[in-house]
């Protein structure tokens, strides 16, 4: 018997029992049986995805294919009790996408794309057939309509419409758009680099005080001669600052304020 590839792959596969989240790749065609090397049945994904417990991410990549093998992938990852991740890292398209509203969190890489449109089939006979397969697809359409109504929370007349005009998505108009809840961050680059606006207005008025504070001492109109001699000499200052009085720097602060 012919060994299928499979079109998903275990990134990070752990002990059954652990509780360790498990990394799954799922590249390539969805198919009911498999007729060709990069096909899978929905079977084989179940008897991985329930090997194992605990949060899985999984990477998804697909073009779509058959819908009912992608109503199956789609009811066991709700149906799987741990927390599930979809990061879609290039195309999530036709019955993909509905694969992709079974995640607990669905995430979009910056480039990545997802399409919805009506489901189609192919149809021989006459009148009387065709207008049962019309009447299939209209079914068909509305289970998937089913999916994306839970994900989005947008009304069935305007997720029809969407699927009637084909739509394409970028990431950020699938999060507008409620098929996608966030943007994939680069965690690298975001905990090297700290923008210049990182403090706000008031915290960086507020260390200014203190470092005018620190330096200089306010002139007390009140004060006796005994008073004004026991106070501290101020600390150096750096050119910039020299000569310059507590009272005037609050001058010169007060002109900058918004």
């Amino acid at each position: 018997m012919k060994k299928h590839k499979k079109f998903w792959e275990w990134k990070n596969q752990v002990e059954p029992e652990s509780d360790q989240e498990r990394v799954l790749e799922l590249y390539g065609q969805i198919a009911e049986t498999s007729w060709f090397d990069d096909d899978v049945t929905p079977k084989m994904f179940r008897d991985e995805l329930f090997a194992g417990s605990g949060p899985v991410t999984i990477f998804l990549n697909s073009p779509g294919g058959d819908c009912i093998a992608a109503s199956q992938i789609y009811t066991m990852l709700i149906d799987y009790k741990g927390d599930v991740t979809i990061k879609i890292d290039g195309i999530a398209a036709s019955a993909a996408s509905v694969i992709a509203m079974a995640g607990t969190k669905v995430l979009m890489a910056p480039t990545a794309l997802m399409m919805i449109h009506n489901p189609m089939t192919m149809a021989y006979g006459n009148h009387a057939e065709m207008e049962k397969a019309i009447e299939m697809l209209d079914e068909v359409k509305e289970s998937i309509i089913n999916a994306y109504e839970i994900k989005t929370g947008m009304s069935r007349a305007k997720l029809s419409h969407l699927m009637d005009a084909e739509t394409w998505m970028n990431a950020a108009k699938a999060i507008e758009l409620g098929f996608a809840d966030d943007i994939l961050k680069d965690e690298k680059r975001e905990a090297s680099e700290i923008p210049a606006y990182a403090f706000s207005g008031k915290e960086t008025e507020t260390r200014l005080m203190n470092k005018i504070t620190a330096h200089y001492k306010p002139v007390t109109k009140a004060m006796t001669p005994a008073q004004a001699a026991a106070i501290p000499a101020a600390k150096d200052v750096t050119p910039a600052t020299a000569g310059k009085t507590y009272d005037e720097l609050m001058t010169r602060l007060n002109l900058i304020r918004p």
